[in-house]
């Protein structure tokens, strides 16, 4: 059975123990060896199950699924420039979040767990909920006063428990650690179950490319959770000798909330303390995501780096991802902003994922102005 490691003291945890962070404070990582079977995929169902030998699940009979996953790869031209869009908001939930609910939760399941909590900004919570529902655990979510009005009334109709709590990001997070001292933690940021999830973005690139790797993946990044997936998707193509390269790895912060964004501008390992401003990237809007570190090394790894974008700029890239017939969430718009504002090298394959549904924010839509001009 795989082991749990923490990457900052090397102390070694069973995945069979409840136990989501380290006794030093730090997240933990699954040490897991999976391996793609190209052989068996192509007669298996479109989700992301399919990468079944890849996904840290002993018996099928665990597995929680909606059929989530293999969303469409679509080309587009943006400003006389060509991109791939992941469409990722065409998940059951609503989120690309489904990817690492879906495995987390198949994980509790085999583990016997009866009752878990989470903290979110509200797809995260909508993704766990729905998947506890189908799993039959009871669940509690913990979400900011101010989440938009439809994901919490999402995360209700799943039967979950909401909690509201007043201030910012931090202080919802501080809740639910506390509720976590007696609950298992299904968070989609400090349990490492969850991340074994979004790597099956990396995958599904890959097969959509022929079996290729892009050259760059431009990500949204508060926590994190589908940039660390995307580069272990990848990590793992790479130790298996299916791709050539990790692909160029560039997350997208808000400038309104960035300290990603300023730790890398100033040569920082770490992120220093900020006051973060509103932004309708809500979504990514984490003034101190808990695995900084890991996202600051990933990208320079990679040869990547952070952009920040402004508010006007962010609704330009609404705007841009309606003309092209997409109706997406703010947050997913930076990545529409962040690409008009890079140059592309000749023949530079650029992927886009769009992370979340419009219809999850019809409050910010209201709130911009439509038609947006």
């Amino acid at each position: 059975m795989e082991d749990l490691t923490c990457s900052f003291c090397g102390r070694k945890y069973s995945a069979e123990e409840l136990v989501w962070r380290c006794e030093c404070g730090h997240p933990l990582d699954l040490d897991f060896n999976g391996q793609l079977d190209l052989g068996r995929i192509k007669d298996r169902p479109p989700d992301i199950w399919r990468y079944r030998e890849a996904l840290p699940i002993e018996d099928d009979k665990n597995i929680v699924s909606l059929r989530e996953g293999f969303t469409p790869l679509i080309a587009a031209t943006i400003s006389g420039k060509t991109a791939l869009l992941k469409l990722d908001f065409l998940f059951p939930t609503g989120s690309f979040k489904d990817r690492g609910a879906s495995v987390l939760i198949s994980k509790a399941k085999e583990l016997g767990v009866k009752k878990v909590v989470e903290d979110s900004s509200g797809n995260a919570g909508c993704a766990i909920a729905a998947y506890c529902a189908r799993a039959g655990i009871e669940c509690h979510i913990y979400v900011p006063e101010s989440a938009s009005p439809a994901k919490l009334l999402q995360i209700q109709a799943y039967g979950a428990r909401l909690f509201k709590i007043p201030g910012t990001r931090t202080d919802v997070q501080s809740a639910a650690l506390e509720a976590a001292k007696n609950i298992y933690y299904a968070s989609h940021v400090w349990n490492p179950f969850f991340f074994q999830g979004t790597k099956t973005f990396g995958f599904e690139v890959f097969e959509q490319l022929n079996f290729q790797e892009p050259d760059t993946m431009i990500i949204p990044a508060g926590n994190g959770t589908l940039l660390i997936g995307a580069y272990l998707g990848f990590s793992e193509l790479f130790h298996q000798h299916l791709i050539k390269r990790i692909p160029r790895l560039i997350a997208v912060q808000a400038k309104a909330c960035a300290p990603l964004y300023l730790a890398f501008r100033s040569g920082k390992e770490e992120i220093s303390e900020i006051i973060p401003e509103h932004t309708i990237a809500e979504g990514i809007a984490i003034p101190k995501p808990p695995r900084s570190k890991q996202v600051l090394e990933i990208i320079k790894k990679t040869g990547g780096e952070v952009l920040a974008v402004s508010e006007e700029e962010i609704v330009e890239g609404v705007r841009i991802l309606n003309s092209l017939g997409i109706f997406a969430e703010p947050t997913s718009a930076v990545v529409i902003a962040a690409f008009l504002k890079m140059p592309q090298r000749e023949g530079e394959k650029v992927v886009l994922p769009i992370t979340g549904h419009g219809l999850k924010t019809v409050d910010e839509y209201l709130r911009m102005g439509l038609p947006i001009s």
